[in-house]
């Protein structure tokens, strides 16, 4: 059904630099950044995993962040990755939309993710006696699901709304990997329901779990600001300090992409934000948990010390 909506079966895809001499030198910096964030997210998940302490519903979503954050390096920089190494540009118009899906799908995830993160950690903090029954295993996997739901929802409606379009002649997608600004530009086809459905479904995914998040920190800040007790305070925020500047860099990096005023570069602007949140940002995220976190690093440590153990 998809094929007959367009007379293409490709795109040219423009990698991730025009000129081959930067192309093979950033081709080395991405393949380096992608195995770090693969190395570091799944250490996480291990260390997580076969360490009873931390089963409890902080390292329960975090476990599932790194899982999202490898998700979303992978679906777009593997592809930017072997067309750099093969020089061949091309992607199928159906691995087009896939890629475009699994993108926006990750993409979202980490954007409900770090909210209700948030919400575990106001509820930790501002209602500590009502933590285990609110933040029970039972809600963690309906919050888990709420946010798979709903972002698959949101993934498949844009990719349904692209998949009617109309594409006359192969274009480049001015960009490393299929995302929907520069696809909706190649098509022939109106595009109207297509950008509501960005400007809508896309500020309601940015816009509410980030004031989720920003209401849940005030409440945060001002139960702590009440703590009577010397030192508690800020072993309180300790807690969330991690999390505080995964947001910063996740949210600072995607407002500086879509909410900037348009410039001359701004393809080239877009190339590099997009690579800040599917490449960079992934990539901080072990090491910003890791080493302000001292139960984790006690994990990891625990991790190596008992792989060490098996290998004599």
């Amino acid at each position: 059904v998809m094929a007959n909506q367009s007379s293409i079966s490709e795109f040219f895809l423009r990698g991730i630099s025009e000129l081959p001499e930067q192309e093979q030198l950033l081709f080395g910096i991405f393949l380096c950044m992608y195995l770090v964030t693969l190395t570091g997210n799944l250490l996480i998940i291990l260390a997580i995993g076969s360490d009873a302490h931390l089963h409890t519903p902080m390292y329960f979503f975090l476990a599932n962040l790194s899982f999202v954050d490898v998700g979303l390096t992978s679906s777009t920089v593997t592809k930017a990755l072997v067309n750099a190494q093969t020089r061949h540009r091309t992607i199928s118009y159906s691995g087009c939309l896939t890629q475009m899906y699994f993108f926006l799908m990750f993409g979202d995830l980490d954007s409900f993710f770090l909210a209700v993160m948030a919400y575990d950690r106001y509820v930790a903090i501002c209602c500590p006696l009502h933590y285990s029954t609110i933040m029970s295993p039972r809600v963690c996997v309906l919050l888990l699901a709420l946010c798979w739901v709903l972002t698959n929802i949101v993934a498949l409606t844009h990719t349904l709304l692209t998949a009617r379009l109309s594409f006359c002649v192969v274009g480049e997608i001015a960009h490393f990997f299929c995302d929907i600004a520069p696809i909706l530009k190649l098509s022939c086809s109106s595009t109207r329901i297509n950008e509501l459905m960005v400007f809508v479904l896309g500020g309601t995914v940015l816009v509410v779990p980030f004031v989720c998040i920003l209401v849940s920190y005030v409440h945060i800040i001002w139960a702590i600001l009440r703590v009577r007790t010397p030192g508690g305070g800020g072993k309180a925020f300790s807690t969330c300090s991690s999390h505080l500047c995964v947001v910063c860099v996740f949210y600072g990096t995607l407002f500086s992409t879509y909410l900037c005023p348009p410039s001359v570069a701004s393809e080239e602007k877009n190339m590099a934000a997009a690579a800040m949140y599917t490449v960079v940002t992934p990539m901080l995220n072990p090491f910003i948990y890791s080493l302000r976190n001292k139960d984790l690093k006690a994990a990891l440590e625990r991790l190596f010390s008992h792989r060490r153990l098996s290998s004599w």
